[in-house]
């Protein structure tokens, strides 16, 4: 817990819970000025940079990951802790801003329903533009149902990357841990690749990535394990059952949890055939055999109430634990 940090940047259970509040009711802020957009903007501009001095290597992207957090989780402590000095409210005002800006729920259902939205339509060119945004994948080969599970895929995958590891981190060490985590989880997605230019260059920020979701990951199919056994026709159950045993299917060491959870969870089979580059990947399907493959209206619906009551009550056990921390 982050007991020396200044009154501007300790973690609160009351700004977090406002912050989720907002996040559910009015999705992620969009404004020029947004931290990731510019955490990406530092990140592209840093690369070019150390590439031009030749450190394209390892070397490069741990100094690149050195570089960014000291750069950004350094400079907002800074600034709040001395904001906080001479004005407490404008640095709790600024506080709750920033974490409103860093949890990424609401956005991420409303995309999914966008999802939804154009396959109930039978606006496929649509759906299949909206995909994209969420998944690195052929979208021409999907049908509405290929559709909805990608949803869903990202939807349970998300719930991790976007929110709970984000939630942990808060707790973990306020405001500048969650700052350090977004720093981490953008270099993962605009880097982490494995490709000839970022097979090495990528490597520290993909590990790091992997070390700061292992635990959350894991919390999050307990988590969904846990509501679906309260909600109707899921299996808190089936939910274990399927995380423990598929959940390695995924190439991720993280990712595979909250999806294979999911899909116990909703009693339906997710991931089937991707395509990449015009060739079939992966014909992989996370689920109980038996069960149906997730393919209707209905199964979205029954997505979004878990995957939403998941995050809740994640949230709910983050501000009670800061609470009982003496985080207020």
């Amino acid at each position: 817990m982050a007991f020396e940090l200044g009154a501007g940047l300790r973690p609160s259970a009351a700004l977090l819970a406002l912050a989720v509040l907002l996040d559910l009711l009015f999705g992620d802020p969009v404004y020029h000025w947004h931290p990731v957009r510019l955490i990406g903007t530092s990140l592209y501009l840093t690369e070019r940079s150390l590439r031009r001095l030749g450190a394209d290597g390892y070397t490069g992207g741990i100094m690149l990951f050195i570089i960014l957090g000291v750069c950004w989780v350094g400079g907002i402590s800074v600034v709040l802790a001395a904001i906080a000095e001479r004005w407490l409210w404008v640095a709790r005002a600024l506080h709750l801003f920033l974490l409103y800006s860093l949890l990424a729920l609401g956005d991420l259902m409303r995309h999914v329903a966008r999802i939804e939205d154009s396959v109930r339509r039978g606006d496929l060119a649509g759906a299949h533009l909206a995909v994209s945004h969420l998944v690195g994948r052929d979208t021409a080969p999907m049908d509405g149902a290929a559709c909805r599970r990608a949803a869903v895929e990202s939807l349970a995958e998300n719930l991790v990357d976007g929110f709970t590891s984000a939630l942990v981190w808060y707790v973990v060490g306020g405001l500048p841990m969650l700052v350090l985590f977004k720093v981490v989880s953008t270099m993962d997605s605009m880097v982490g690749y494995k490709t000839p230019r970022y097979l090495q260059f990528g490597w520290c920020g993909a590990r790091l990535d992997d070390v700061m979701n292992f635990v959350p990951a894991r919390l999050t199919a307990v988590f969904i394990a846990a509501i679906a056994s309260a909600l109707p026709d899921c299996s808190g159950r089936k939910a274990v059952r399927i995380a423990l045993a598929q959940h390695a299917w995924l190439p991720s060491p993280n990712s595979g949890w909250s999806e294979a959870a999911a899909a116990g969870a909703l009693q339906r089979r997710l991931i089937g055939p991707i395509w990449r580059s015009g060739e079939m990947v992966t014909d992989i399907w996370v689920g109980e055999r038996s069960d149906p493959t997730l393919a209707t209206q209905a199964d979205v619906r029954r997505a979004r109430v878990l995957v939403a009551a998941t995050g809740i009550a994640a949230a709910a056990v983050a501000c009670a634990t800061l609470q009982v921390s003496g985080f207020p």
